[in-house]
């Protein structure tokens, strides 16, 4: 009996995608069918009422994921049983028979977004339109906030390598997530295998401070051991990781193992920009001069801006892009802005929203550098002089995804984005947003 308890309080890592939601999305549902309103055509929105202080940009990112999510996003039995506690029959026979056969339209995964930004506009039934909300903001909210911490350190590393390394600081979960939307901002590559599984994202990483310390005996540490028997099992184009003891010892004891042919060096703490002059002249005054170096250890865009000048060729970035302090929440909304074809807003202090159905069409010189994001009622495009673009796509269609969610595609579109900047908007400094945009009202 006690080994029947412990199995059945065992947690177990199951999750059902029609329960990524809040319990009021359901009681709405519920009160909505009983009374016929559940049937009333409505568009929501999802959108972000002002960027995290001092950004001037976001990206946005998750948006393939959730459309990928569409297709499980349902009721089984089980999840029913769950359910049953608190809704009526009709609520459930509902939920029971449920596919989502709405239409979605918004930003393509990877374009940049402003403060009103229309990304996401939801039309269908009440009933079906609301049932999303949670699981979108959940997944746009921390994917954006990701993404847009990255591209700043993506444009602050200028070219060089970046090595998203988060995972042993998020749930194990948001790690796959958070991996996947900074390699979508510019990353290079992930520590997180199941990211490289899922999403293609390329897998990076050699060992740790443990390895090194494993060849300690009698005598003390044995680094030179240690590094020997990396090379042996992963080849000379391996990173050493030399800091462990001391840096300098640990730099002759990597090319002693690896010979000048050694692919990189990693340091992980210290004052990086000292340490990576010291051993960038110690490796080419033992001849390897083509021995790259790589540096870790709680770096953000700052920090990476800060080591421009000094002679790394890589860096490893983990807390400060998967936490709040380096990712700040996205803050995005979703709104009910029109039913029936009739626009509704939200008059609340601070809480504003504008109604009806929107897009946008983003206005640029000739040279490419957005001037204006222009937010307009969706079905009515207003007349431009100057060169714009629709921003807004189609991207669900009856409950079928039309829109491309290649990874690689999202990747060119941040590329793009981030040139297309004014160039103060690339600034890593606190400032308004890079780009106005403008409203239209319906």
């Amino acid at each position: 009996m006690a080994q029947e308890t412990a199995r059945s309080s065992r947690y177990r890592v199951v999750v059902t995608v029609g329960l990524l939601t809040d319990k009021y999305e359901l009681t709405m549902l519920s009160a909505a069918l009983r009374d016929g309103t559940g049937q009333r055509r409505t568009t929501f929105e999802l959108f972000a009422r002002r960027l995290p202080e001092g950004r001037r940009y976001g990206v946005v990112a998750g948006t393939g994921r959730l459309l990928d999510m569409l297709a499980d996003f349902t009721f089984g039995d089980a999840d029913l049983a769950v359910l049953a506690e608190f809704l009526d029959a009709q609520t459930m026979d509902f939920l029971r028979d449920f596919r989502f056969r709405a239409d979605i339209d918004g930003y393509p995964e990877g374009e940049l977004y402003f403060p009103g930004s229309p990304v996401l506009s939801v039309s269908g039934t009440f009933a079906e339109c609301v049932l999303l909300e949670t699981l979108a903001l959940s997944v746009l909210n921390h994917d954006t906030a990701i993404a847009s911490a990255a591209a700043r350190m993506v444009s602050a590393a200028q070219g060089r390598t970046l090595i998203e390394m988060g995972s042993r600081r998020t749930h194990e979960r948001a790690a796959v997530a958070s991996a996947r939307a900074a390699y979508v901002a510019g990353f290079d590559g992930t520590s997180n295998l199941e990211a490289a599984r899922s999403a293609g994202v390329p897998a990076l990483g050699t060992s740790a401070h443990a390895f090194t310390m494993l060849y300690a005996g009698p005598g003390g540490p044995d680094e030179l051991a240690a590094f020997r028997a990396q090379v042996a099992a992963l080849g000379v184009g391996t990173t050493l990781l030399v800091d462990t003891y001391d840096v300098t010892s640990g730099v002759e004891n990597a090319i002693a193992a690896a010979g000048v042919q050694l692919g990189a060096v990693r340091i992980d703490s210290g004052d990086l920009g000292v340490l990576a002059r010291r051993v960038r002249a110690q490796l080419d005054g033992l001849g390897a001069t083509g021995t790259r170096i790589v540096v870790s250890g709680d770096l953000d865009e700052h920090a990476i801006a800060g080591l421009r000048a000094e002679p790394v060729d890589s860096y490893g970035v983990g807390t400060s892009l998967v936490t709040g302090s380096g990712a700040p929440t996205a803050s995005m909304v979703y709104k009910l802005v029109e039913v029936d074809g009739t626009p509704v807003t939200k008059r609340s202090s601070h809480k504003e929203s504008h109604g009806g159905a929107k897009a946008a069409t983003r206005v640029m010189r000739r040279s490419g550098t957005i001037v204006e994001e222009v937010v307009h009622p969706a079905g009515a495009p207003p007349h431009l002089d100057e060169p714009a673009r629709r921003v807004t796509v189609p991207l669900v269609r009856a409950g079928q995804v039309v829109a491309d969610t290649a990874v690689a595609d999202a990747r060119a579109r941040v590329a793009e984005g981030l040139v297309s900047l004014p160039w103060e908007g690339l600034k890593l400094s606190r400032g308004e947003p890079a780009v106005p945009t403008r409203i239209i009202e319906p």
